[in-house]
């Protein structure tokens, strides 16, 4: 394995036996005890001839639906399974963050549990000590951890799991799965800092997630597992699209459109206008509809001509009702917002997507090419006007 290289999988496949029928009692061993069914094992391929290698410092996304053997892949590398075949070499001292909490004892005190937690993870009384005052802070649970487990929320849980794992965390590489998906939102924003200085601190990271946004922002490059292959590796916005599109709910784009979109098509953006102004930038999308919905959500996002995304956001983000869309009827939503772009050449990318807010219904990429006009020209993707002046205070 190359010097510069954290983790290397080569042609790792598992599989899992499921048995259809199984004897629960004595007596049924009796009275069918030849029965062929008993016998009959299925045999699941989680994860079929899977290679790649993440780099020393690098933050690598894996990204796939519920079942497609993402966090199978994780506990492979984490030693949790064997592989059936193939091999998985680590450069390093690991810790996961798999499955936060596991060995916790919910008869236990939240202090008890740190120090046991502190124990399976390797690190002695004595180092729990020295970072115990760090653990409660960073978890915010100073009035809480002399009660019972039992008694704590699942959040409460979780921020706890997680802040052991953090602060006594020491390693080379960390392995993050899905650990935001309970808290509120003040903790995932303290989770989110961490992330940032794990990057600052050139950490190797191999982060399994569903959010998107996150693996844009945090990741450097990423794969898209489905059906327990490797479907792509490569940039991250890259992935993160072609994650999207396998919710999309067909494998057809938009009727009379191009492959820079894609979606079921059943609401789509008819057009689209923008005004622009040294002040404001306005734009209207006009929406189409061939069946009935209430309140789906609807996304704009602006790309630079590198495409760089520069800024966006979506009605659920914002939390602004799109109410009842009716078949036939077409509905204008209007973005309003300061033109704080710097001069240059930018794309405005729309979306609409399902209630549910997995099913896209229409995803077009590069909808519309604007030149941003200023008198003067910055070296970054945003201007939002400064003042300087000199200050005797």
């Amino acid at each position: 394995m190359a010097e510069d290289t954290a983790i290397s999988i080569k042609s790792v496949s598992k599989n899992f036996k499921l048995p259809h029928e199984r004897a629960d009692s004595v007596k049924s061993l009796f009275v069918s005890p030849f029965n062929k069914n008993r016998k009959k094992v299925e045999v699941q391929h989680a994860l079929r001839d899977i290679s790649f290698d993440v780099k020393k410092g690098e933050f690598f996304g894996i990204v796939g639906r519920n079942g497609s053997g993402k966090s199978t892949l994780l506990k492979i590398i984490a030693g949790i399974y064997q592989p059936n075949k193939g091999e998985v070499k680590v450069n390093g001292r690991l810790v996961p963050f798999i499955e936060l909490g596991v060995g916790f004892n919910p008869e236990l005190t939240g202090r008890e549990n740190t120090y046991l937690n502190g124990a399976l993870l390797g690190f002695s009384e004595k180092e729990v000590d020295g970072k115990y005052k760090d653990i409660v802070e960073f978890a915010e649970l100073e009035r809480f951890m002399d009660q019972k487990l039992k008694n704590y929320s699942s959040g409460m849980q979780v921020r706890l799991a997680f802040s052991v794992a953090t602060i006594l965390a020491e390693s080379d590489i960390l392995l993050i799965d899905e650990v935001l998906a309970v808290g509120d939102a003040d903790f995932q924003r303290k989770c989110f800092t961490y992330f940032k200085q794990l990057k600052k601190d050139k950490k190797t990271v191999v982060f399994v997630s569903h959010d998107m946004s996150a693996v844009r922002e945090y990741c450097d490059r990423a794969i898209l597992v489905d059906d327990s292959v490797v479907v792509e590796i490569g940039e991250t916005d890259k992935i993160a699209q072609e994650y999207t599109k396998l919710f999309s709910g067909s494998t057809t784009t938009v009727a009379g459109q191009d492959k820079m979109r894609w979606g079921v098509g059943e609401m789509k953006t008819a057009d689209i206008d923008v005004s622009l102004s040294h002040k404001a930038i306005i734009i209207k999308q006009r929406i189409s509809s061939t069946r009935d919905m209430d309140d789906p959500v609807m996304g704009i996002r602006i790309r630079s001509a590198a495409g760089s995304e520069v800024m966006g956001t979506n009605t659920k983000i914002e939390k602004i009702s799109t109410g009842s869309f009716m078949r036939g009827q077409d509905r204008i939503i209007v973005w309003e917002m300061p033109n704080i772009l710097a001069d240059g050449d930018y794309y405005i990318d729309p979306a609409i997507i399902d209630p549910d807010g997995i099913t896209v219904q229409d995803w077009w990429d590069e909808a519309v090419k604007v030149k941003v006009k200023k008198d003067r020209r910055l070296p970054y993707t945003v201007d939002p006007g400064f003042k300087i002046y000199f200050s005797n205070k």
